[in-house]
């Protein structure tokens, strides 16, 4: 396995997976950071989990022993807030999601209707909360011309002991009953989400490292950004995945002191 030589300007770090599992950090997580932070690089953190506010995580993570301002998180629901400001700035939403990117939805000023002749766009995530109805909705306004676009693309959600069902499977039943494939998905491994962590940052892709639990999310988007990508070997990916794939990361850890040169 091959391992930073060098220290870089910033550290974009996952979460699920990667800095910890449930309510605990992962071995050596917290230990890294702060020596990366007493070293005067920039940490920030992004996850492709809609469930939680940018305030909610940055407070387990600060209940974890790593102090966090909410502003140094994004995640997909962040990024689809500020995707729609652009694209449909007054568009009315019909989301297959959780209370928390509705909340963060509302509060970039989008309203949200579930009558499928008022609905611009139809946003699906991860939702534990689906239902039929939902469905119907989405395929109703759908049907009437509705957009389609998705926080992310994950397939499962890493939890202790398995998975949850991510907003693949929203994704999937939406496209399977309409025929309408997703326009856009903003979330990782998305530029979407790239432009986003790098205007944070407002430093070269070059000068930062993101380190993730996923191939196809987390170093794909760091490796397509101009960014160091790297991935541990602590959450989804299991090291023999490394040599089967198209993408390699630039560096592959198994936890993440060995960030450090």
């Amino acid at each position: 396995m091959t391992t930073p030589t060098t220290l870089y300007d910033a550290y974009i770090f996952d979460l699920d997976g990667t800095v910890y599992l449930g309510n605990k950090l992962l071995p050596s997580a917290g230990e890294t950071i702060t020596h990366l932070r007493e070293l005067g690089k920039r940490t920030v953190f992004l996850s492709n989990n809609p469930t939680q506010t940018r305030e909610k995580y940055a407070a387990k993570l600060t209940r974890l022993g790593l102090p966090t301002p909410p502003d140094d998180v994004i995640n997909s629901s962040y990024v689809m807030a500020d995707f729609l400001q652009k694209q449909m700035p007054k568009a009315r939403l019909f989301v297959v999601g959780e209370q928390s990117l509705c909340a963060e939805l509302e509060r970039a000023g989008f309203t949200h209707t579930d009558n499928p002749n008022e609905i611009d766009a139809v946003i699906a995530s991860f939702d534990r909360t689906f239902t039929y109805r939902k469905l119907q909705i989405a395929f109703d306004a759908i049907y009437n011309g509705a957009r389609f676009f998705a926080t992310n693309a994950d397939r499962y959600c890493p939890v202790p002991g398995g998975g949850e069902p991510d907003a693949a499977a929203i994704i999937a039943a939406i496209e399977a009953c309409t025929g309408q494939l997703i326009e856009a998905v903003v979330g990782k491994p998305s530029h979407y989400m790239a432009e986003a962590i790098l205007e944070l940052l407002n430093l070269p892709p070059e000068a930062s490292i993101m380190t993730g639990d996923r191939l196809e999310t987390d170093v794909l988007m760091g490796l397509n950004a101009g960014m160091a990508g790297t991935l541990t070997l602590t959450g989804a990916t299991h090291e023999d995945a490394v040599a089967a794939s198209n993408i390699q990361p630039t560096y592959v850890i198994r936890q993440l002191a060995e960030l450090l040169p």
